[in-house]
């Protein structure tokens, strides 16, 4: 987490928007219209790809089949990181990209109280099982910490 810098913006309006990411149909519109949000104010983007691998490797049978899931994760990874960075270059967004493993909330949280964000950007959920359990937007936005927009 050393390279990602903490925010000292001061001022009118969000200095650092956090945008969580995870190649979904919803975080990708998520990322754009966090995108747009930091273009016309003059803000910096966090892009952070959550892996939670812990709960995905207990899905695999073998070491072989854990080690094939870890390196499909860190392609995601990859891939959206260079979509991100292409997109945020074109629209002359600062922009940084970090990838963290573990649970979505927990490390969103972290990082976002780590850097000082002044806003949380996340895609709404369409699992089903969201709606008993909750979805990370809605843990997120009952914390209270920060603003939080949920994008369709």
């Amino acid at each position: 987490m050393g390279n990602v810098t903490p925010n000292s913006w001061t001022g009118d309006g969000p200095g650092v928007i956090l945008v969580a990411v995870d190649g979904s149909t919803t975080s990708v519109r998520a990322a754009a219209w966090a995108g747009g949000l930091a273009r016309r104010q003059g803000s910096r983007l966090l892009c952070v790809y959550v892996a939670a691998r812990s709960a995905l490797a207990g899905l695999a049978l073998t070491v072989g089949a854990e080690m094939n899931l870890e390196s499909e994760l860190d392609q995601v990874a990859a891939d959206l990181g260079e979509e991100l960075r292409a997109s945020a270059e074109s629209y002359h967004v600062p922009m940084e990209y970090v990838v963290l493993a573990g649970d979505p909330v927990t490390e969103i949280v972290r990082l976002a109280d780590e850097v000082k964000v002044d806003a949380v950007v996340v895609g709404a959920s369409t699992q089903a099982g969201h709606r008993l359990v909750g979805s990370v937007a809605v843990r997120l936005v009952r914390m209270g910490r920060w603003p939080v927009t949920v994008v369709p």
